[in-house]
Protein backbone atom coordinates (compact mmCIF):
# COMPACT_ATOMS: atom_id res chain seq x y z
CA UNK A 1 0.00 0.00 0.00
CA UNK A 2 1.62 3.05 -1.23
CA UNK A 3 0.76 6.49 0.05
CA UNK A 4 2.05 9.88 -1.62
CA UNK A 5 1.18 14.12 -0.56
CA UNK A 6 2.18 16.18 -3.38
CA UNK A 7 1.65 19.76 -2.11
CA UNK A 8 0.06 22.84 -3.79
CA UNK A 9 3.23 24.80 -4.49
CA UNK A 10 5.15 21.34 -5.52
CA UNK A 11 3.15 21.67 -8.84
CA UNK A 12 4.38 22.89 -12.05
CA UNK A 13 3.49 26.88 -12.83
CA UNK A 14 2.21 28.31 -15.92
CA UNK A 15 1.61 32.31 -15.70
CA UNK A 16 0.45 35.05 -17.64
CA UNK A 17 -1.03 38.07 -17.45
CA UNK A 18 -4.53 36.03 -18.29
CA UNK A 19 -4.25 32.92 -16.30
CA UNK A 20 -2.80 31.25 -13.86
CA UNK A 21 -2.67 27.44 -14.16
CA UNK A 22 -0.79 24.45 -11.55
CA UNK A 23 -0.41 21.52 -13.47
CA UNK A 24 -0.35 18.29 -10.98
CA UNK A 25 1.32 15.64 -14.09
CA UNK A 26 3.71 16.77 -17.08
CA UNK A 27 1.93 19.34 -18.96
CA UNK A 28 2.85 21.46 -21.83
CA UNK A 29 6.03 22.22 -21.47
CA UNK A 30 6.44 21.23 -18.02
CA UNK A 31 8.08 17.38 -18.41
CA UNK A 32 8.92 15.43 -15.84
CA UNK A 33 9.20 11.79 -16.40
CA UNK A 34 8.53 9.95 -13.61
CA UNK A 35 5.29 12.28 -13.48
CA UNK A 36 3.17 12.15 -16.27
CA UNK A 37 0.38 10.40 -15.01
CA UNK A 38 -1.45 8.53 -12.60
CA UNK A 39 -4.19 5.54 -13.22
CA UNK A 40 -5.85 6.80 -15.96
CA UNK A 41 -5.53 10.36 -15.36
CA UNK A 42 -2.70 12.36 -17.50
CA UNK A 43 -3.68 15.56 -16.59
CA UNK A 44 -5.51 17.85 -13.51
CA UNK A 45 -4.96 21.53 -13.82
CA UNK A 46 -6.36 24.23 -11.68
CA UNK A 47 -6.68 27.11 -13.41
CA UNK A 48 -7.84 30.99 -12.65
CA UNK A 49 -8.83 32.75 -15.56
CA UNK A 50 -9.10 36.52 -15.79
CA UNK A 51 -12.50 38.58 -17.00
CA UNK A 52 -12.78 38.62 -20.66
CA UNK A 53 -9.85 35.74 -21.71
CA UNK A 54 -9.86 32.50 -22.07
CA UNK A 55 -8.44 30.07 -24.28
CA UNK A 56 -9.37 30.12 -27.76
CA UNK A 57 -10.62 27.24 -30.66
CA UNK A 58 -8.00 24.58 -30.20
CA UNK A 59 -8.42 20.87 -30.63
CA UNK A 60 -8.10 17.39 -28.58
CA UNK A 61 -8.71 13.77 -29.54
CA UNK A 62 -9.27 10.86 -27.47
CA UNK A 63 -9.95 12.41 -24.27
CA UNK A 64 -12.78 12.61 -21.48
CA UNK A 65 -12.49 15.88 -20.67
CA UNK A 66 -14.14 16.47 -16.64
CA UNK A 67 -14.14 20.43 -15.78
CA UNK A 68 -15.20 21.24 -12.08
CA UNK A 69 -15.95 25.49 -11.31
CA UNK A 70 -15.18 26.51 -7.89
CA UNK A 71 -15.84 30.23 -8.30
CA UNK A 72 -17.18 32.17 -11.30
CA UNK A 73 -18.48 30.54 -14.75
CA UNK A 74 -17.06 29.26 -17.62
CA UNK A 75 -18.43 29.39 -21.23
CA UNK A 76 -17.87 26.41 -23.53
CA UNK A 77 -18.46 26.29 -26.98
CA UNK A 78 -17.07 23.70 -29.57
CA UNK A 79 -16.74 22.62 -33.37
CA UNK A 80 -19.96 19.75 -32.71
CA UNK A 81 -21.84 23.02 -31.74
CA UNK A 82 -22.64 22.42 -28.42
CA UNK A 83 -22.46 25.28 -25.87
CA UNK A 84 -22.68 25.93 -21.95
CA UNK A 85 -21.85 27.79 -18.95
CA UNK A 86 -20.08 25.79 -16.15
CA UNK A 87 -20.44 27.26 -12.81
CA UNK A 88 -20.11 25.70 -9.42
CA UNK A 89 -22.58 23.38 -9.08
CA UNK A 90 -22.62 21.72 -12.35
CA UNK A 91 -20.39 19.40 -14.06
CA UNK A 92 -19.34 19.24 -17.09
CA UNK A 93 -17.65 16.07 -19.87
CA UNK A 94 -16.53 16.58 -22.82
CA UNK A 95 -15.88 13.45 -25.34
CA UNK A 96 -12.94 14.27 -27.54
CA UNK A 97 -12.96 11.16 -29.22
CA UNK A 98 -12.65 10.86 -33.12
CA UNK A 99 -11.68 15.10 -32.81
CA UNK A 100 -12.97 17.63 -31.51
CA UNK A 101 -12.26 21.85 -31.37
CA UNK A 102 -13.51 23.95 -28.41
CA UNK A 103 -13.75 27.00 -26.46
CA UNK A 104 -13.30 28.22 -23.15
CA UNK A 105 -13.89 31.91 -22.05
CA UNK A 106 -14.04 33.41 -19.38
CA UNK A 107 -17.39 35.72 -20.20
CA UNK A 108 -18.30 37.38 -16.68
CA UNK A 109 -16.26 39.94 -14.27
CA UNK A 110 -15.18 37.85 -12.43
CA UNK A 111 -12.03 35.44 -11.86
CA UNK A 112 -13.16 31.99 -12.97
CA UNK A 113 -11.41 29.01 -10.83
CA UNK A 114 -11.83 25.35 -11.87
CA UNK A 115 -10.35 22.38 -11.72
CA UNK A 116 -9.90 20.73 -15.32
CA UNK A 117 -8.85 16.80 -15.47
CA UNK A 118 -8.38 14.67 -18.43
CA UNK A 119 -8.86 10.94 -18.39
CA UNK A 120 -7.60 8.41 -21.08
CA UNK A 121 -10.89 6.66 -22.44
CA UNK A 122 -11.20 3.12 -22.97
CA UNK A 123 -11.86 2.91 -26.39
CA UNK A 124 -10.82 5.33 -29.37
CA UNK A 125 -12.16 7.13 -32.14
CA UNK A 126 -15.53 7.45 -30.44
CA UNK A 127 -18.24 10.06 -31.99
CA UNK A 128 -17.17 13.19 -30.22
CA UNK A 129 -19.61 14.14 -27.50
CA UNK A 130 -20.49 16.68 -24.86
CA UNK A 131 -22.87 16.43 -21.63
CA UNK A 132 -23.15 19.05 -18.24
CA UNK A 133 -24.88 18.20 -14.78
CA UNK A 134 -26.35 19.72 -12.37
CA UNK A 135 -24.94 18.36 -8.65
CA UNK A 136 -26.68 18.56 -4.95
CA UNK A 137 -23.89 18.17 -2.58
CA UNK A 138 -25.96 19.08 0.23
CA UNK A 139 -25.56 16.07 3.26
CA UNK A 140 -21.34 15.77 3.16
CA UNK A 141 -20.98 12.66 1.03
CA UNK A 142 -19.42 11.44 -1.72
CA UNK A 143 -21.27 12.23 -4.76
CA UNK A 144 -20.33 10.65 -8.07
CA UNK A 145 -20.51 13.02 -10.73
CA UNK A 146 -18.60 11.68 -13.77
CA UNK A 147 -17.99 7.81 -13.72
CA UNK A 148 -17.71 5.03 -16.06
CA UNK A 149 -17.27 2.77 -13.19
CA UNK A 150 -20.05 0.03 -13.00
CA UNK A 151 -20.74 0.47 -9.29
CA UNK A 152 -21.65 4.46 -9.95
CA UNK A 153 -24.04 3.36 -12.96
CA UNK A 154 -27.01 4.24 -11.46
CA UNK A 155 -25.61 7.02 -9.40
CA UNK A 156 -23.25 9.24 -11.59
CA UNK A 157 -24.52 12.18 -13.15
CA UNK A 158 -22.22 12.13 -15.76
CA UNK A 159 -21.09 8.94 -18.04
CA UNK A 160 -17.49 8.50 -19.16
CA UNK A 161 -16.00 6.75 -21.83
CA UNK A 162 -13.67 4.90 -19.09
CA UNK A 163 -14.98 2.02 -16.76
CA UNK A 164 -12.66 1.90 -14.83
CA UNK A 165 -12.23 5.28 -13.27
CA UNK A 166 -14.74 7.73 -11.57
CA UNK A 167 -14.45 11.11 -10.06
CA UNK A 168 -16.73 11.83 -6.97
CA UNK A 169 -17.21 15.44 -4.99
CA UNK A 170 -17.75 16.08 -1.27
CA UNK A 171 -18.44 19.68 0.35
CA UNK A 172 -17.96 18.97 3.63
CA UNK A 173 -18.96 21.19 6.77
CA UNK A 174 -15.88 22.21 9.28
CA UNK A 175 -14.93 18.86 11.41
CA UNK A 176 -17.42 16.87 8.86
CA UNK A 177 -15.97 13.08 8.49
CA UNK A 178 -16.14 11.11 4.94
CA UNK A 179 -15.09 7.75 4.23
CA UNK A 180 -12.77 7.41 1.23
CA UNK A 181 -13.52 4.76 -1.44
CA UNK A 182 -11.04 1.80 -1.47
CA UNK A 183 -9.88 1.22 -4.71
CA UNK A 184 -6.32 0.16 -7.13
CA UNK A 185 -5.48 3.55 -7.34
CA UNK A 186 -6.66 6.95 -5.96
CA UNK A 187 -6.26 10.30 -6.41
CA UNK A 188 -7.50 12.89 -3.67
CA UNK A 189 -7.62 16.63 -4.09
CA UNK A 190 -8.51 19.11 -1.81
CA UNK A 191 -9.99 22.12 -4.03
CA UNK A 192 -11.02 24.39 -1.28
CA UNK A 193 -10.30 24.46 2.71
CA UNK A 194 -8.39 22.01 4.84
CA UNK A 195 -8.71 18.31 5.63
CA UNK A 196 -6.70 16.21 7.92
CA UNK A 197 -6.43 12.28 6.27
CA UNK A 198 -6.46 9.41 8.73
CA UNK A 199 -2.86 8.16 9.41
CA UNK A 200 -1.49 10.65 6.77
CA UNK A 201 -1.86 13.99 8.36
CA UNK A 202 -3.27 17.56 7.32
CA UNK A 203 -3.69 18.81 4.09
CA UNK A 204 -4.01 22.19 2.87
CA UNK A 205 -5.54 24.01 -0.19
CA UNK A 206 -4.71 22.84 -3.42
CA UNK A 207 -2.74 19.67 -1.94
CA UNK A 208 -3.33 16.34 -3.46
CA UNK A 209 -2.75 12.52 -2.08
CA UNK A 210 -2.14 9.62 -4.56
CA UNK A 211 -2.76 6.24 -2.93
CA UNK A 212 -2.15 2.68 -4.56
CA UNK A 213 -4.57 -0.12 -3.51
CA UNK A 214 -6.45 2.80 -1.07
CA UNK A 215 -8.12 1.27 2.12
CA UNK A 216 -10.53 3.58 2.77
CA UNK A 217 -9.16 6.13 5.07
CA UNK A 218 -11.23 8.52 6.76
CA UNK A 219 -10.74 12.04 5.90
CA UNK A 220 -11.81 15.27 8.11
CA UNK A 221 -12.70 18.92 7.10
CA UNK A 222 -10.92 21.85 8.99
CA UNK A 223 -12.22 24.16 10.83
CA UNK A 224 -13.41 26.01 7.52
CA UNK A 225 -14.62 23.11 5.85
CA UNK A 226 -13.53 21.59 2.52
CA UNK A 227 -14.34 20.55 -0.97
CA UNK A 228 -12.69 17.44 -2.39
CA UNK A 229 -12.22 15.76 -5.58
CA UNK A 230 -11.67 11.79 -5.28
CA UNK A 231 -10.97 10.01 -8.47
CA UNK A 232 -11.11 6.32 -8.05
CA UNK A 233 -9.74 3.97 -10.30
CA UNK A 234 -9.41 0.11 -11.24
CA UNK A 235 -6.37 -1.63 -13.36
Amino acid sequence: MGIEIRRADERFRTASEWLESRHSFSFGPHYDPANVGFGFLVAHNDETVAPGTGFETHPHQDLEIVTWVLRGALAHRDSEGNSGVVHPGLAQRMSAGSGIQHSEWNDAGDLVHYVQMWVRPDRFDLPPSYQQAEIDLRGGQLVPIASGLPQHASSTAIRINQGSAGLSVARLSPGQTVGLPSAPYLHLFVALGTASLENAGDLGTADAVRQIDADGRRLTAGPGGAEILVWEMSD
